[in-house]
């Protein structure tokens, strides 16, 4: 299995493993009684800040997936992994680590080192796109 199919599963796995920990939050707050099963919003923004910031790095997640995914498969499908395996675990370590620290704070420095880690992958999405573009 090389880095990129690696980094595309680790990628979806990332993004499931989010959305289960919202999902098993919510179910304890309507198990609890604390919230109506129809009480949720999209962006949890009746919630907890930190639920907020789970549907917020949720969100990212899947708004990156297709970008991201799509050039990994892009790679796989004309197996030119060898263009995209060096970088594709950097990529997943940097989303991990954006959703982490999202998870974590909205400080200053938060928000600077979490959009960091993000231009790590947006960085990688061009220099990829490029190379799969002209070889």
């Amino acid at each position: 299995m090389t880095h990129t199919i690696i980094a595309l599963l680790g990628f979806i796995g990332w993004t499931l493993l989010l959305l289960v920990l919202m999902e098993v939050i919510r179910s304890a707050l309507v198990v609890s009684g604390r919230v109506p099963a129809n009480g949720f919003d999209p962006d949890n923004s009746r919630l907890s800040p930190f639920m907020q910031r789970l549907a917020r790095a949720h969100a990212n997640c899947l708004e990156g997936l297709p970008v991201f995914g799509g050039l990994m498969l892009i790679a796989v499908v004309l197996e030119r992994t060898d263009l995209t395996d060096p970088l594709a675990l950097v990529l997943l370590g940097s989303r991990i680590m954006q959703s982490l620290i999202h998870l974590a704070s909205t400080s200053s420095l938060a928000v600077t080192v979490r959009f960091t880690f993000f231009a790590v992958q947006i960085g990688i999405g061009l220099y990829w796109a490029y190379r799969l573009l002209v070889g």
